[in-house]
């Protein structure tokens, strides 16, 4: 009689899927138990267990085993050829190892985070990724009873800070802030001390930040009387940024590229500067975040022809996007979100995902985005790491094509 294994139940605890076995055949002086790894074939352990068990309780395969499916321990059932081993013992070891790191981070999962959790923002205080992320640094604080630090390392495009953080130990007590210019970082600078995307772990979005194509009072009325004035007058209109290779500078030139028109980039220092500049009609236009240029279109200070992203802002509803007001290809989303190192245990990462996530949904976390012009980005850790790939090829393009370089 051959060895008979049945499939009782498949449990969805880790990778790889474990189903538990039930194995029946003849008496023989050693126990074993199967577990099938699905695509990596039956696993049958030969530890030496004598039948009827050692009468000292489960033995700590049994326990592991047991944690991995769900009960106290795993009972060793017999099987007809002591001999046969379908992986070595090396697998087997490999297997345990995988198997009693995803039970244990699972169980760090639980008690996370255990000391204060540092949150570096690289950039000045009263950034936009400085106000979000003290947004959620004290309300986190009280969830975790734990503190949450944010530290400011700016400089370089924020390079500095996010290089501290990804040196940091893998284990979710270090996060890092990043915004769109994160991706853009590889093109702008011809060495940094980091892969932008192999050394982190997505967490989740916090927000799009809407920009807004200004224009000074009295100026263009509509983006297409703008993009005609600048067929009609290649290279002589211009339009600023806040620097080279920040996420204004990204945003025009996409705009620029999308529109088919000849202008002249005027790096500054940042949104306050953009704004000067603009208002008093030095220069033509500039995408300015909404949480900058916001008090200025309620006080009638600056026009607002259009929001850069593909939907509308919940702040100022009655903007078109940038397609609908007849530029489409230049959509920008000047997104922040948070970042862990990479190879922090997976179940930290889903915890940190779905504590920031809810906290996101609370009421008056909500109203204060939609204060400050933000919009929710909802994400899985997974999907945020597909979109930060996709955002590495497409804004790269953009960068590329335009020639731009930070040094």
């Amino acid at each position: 009689m051959g060895t008979q294994v049945t499939s009782e139940e498949k449990l969805d605890i880790a990778n790889p899927i474990i189903r538990k076995k039930s194995v029946t055949g003849h008496n023989d002086a050693t126990l074993r138990t199967v577990i099938d790894c699905g695509e990596l074939g039956l696993l049958v352990t030969d530890e030496p267990v004598p039948h009827g068990g050692t009468g000292d309780g489960p033995s700590p395969l049994q326990t592991v085993l047991g944690a991995l499916c769900g009960c106290e321990s795993v009972t060793f059932n017999r099987v007809d050829q002591p001999g046969t081993v379908i992986h070595t013992m090396a697998f087997v070891r490999a297997f345990l190892a995988a198997t009693v790191f995803a039970v244990t981070a699972s169980a760090s999962a639980a008690g996370f985070p255990t000391r204060p959790v540092r949150v570096i923002v690289p950039f000045t205080a009263g950034s936009a990724s400085d106000i979000l992320a003290r947004t959620v640094s004290m309300p986190l604080s009280v969830a975790w009873e734990q503190p949450v630090i944010v530290d400011n390392r700016p400089g370089a495009g924020g390079t500095i800070g996010t290089g501290l953080a990804a040196k940091s130990p893998a284990d979710g007590h270090t996060l890092v802030i990043v915004s769109a210019g994160h991706v853009v970082n590889p093109v702008m600078y011809s060495s940094l001390p980091y892969d932008t995307l192999r050394d982190f772990s997505g967490v989740i979005p916090l927000a799009n930040l809407p920009s807004v194509l200004a224009v000074s009072k009295g100026g263009v009325r509509s983006v297409r009387e703008l993009v005609a004035l600048a067929k009609g007058k290649p290279g002589q209109l211009n339009y600023v940024s806040g620097g080279v290779g920040s996420g204004s500078h990204v945003n025009g030139e996409k705009f620029r590229a999308a529109a088919g028109i000849e202008v002249t980039h005027v790096p500054l220092k940042g949104a306050n500067d953009m704004l000067t500049e603009i208002i008093s009609g030095r220069v033509q236009y500039g995408f300015v975040p909404l949480i900058a240029a916001a008090p200025f279109i309620r006080d009638q200070k600056l026009t607002a022809l259009a929001v850069s992203t593909g939907k509308r802002a919940v702040a100022f509803p009655e903007l078109p996007t940038i397609a609908e007001a007849g530029v489409p290809g230049a959509e920008f989303n000047f997104w922040i979100g948070m970042l862990a190192p990479a190879r922090t245990p997976r179940a930290i990462v889903h915890k940190l995902n779905r504590d920031t996530g809810n906290l996101l949904e609370q009421a008056t976390i909500r109203e204060r985005l939609r204060n400050l012009g933000a919009d929710p980005m909802p994400m899985t850790p997974e999907a945020f790491d597909a979109f930060l790939r996709s955002e590495f090829v497409e804004l790269g393009r953009v960068m590329k094509a335009a020639g731009v370089k930070a040094e």
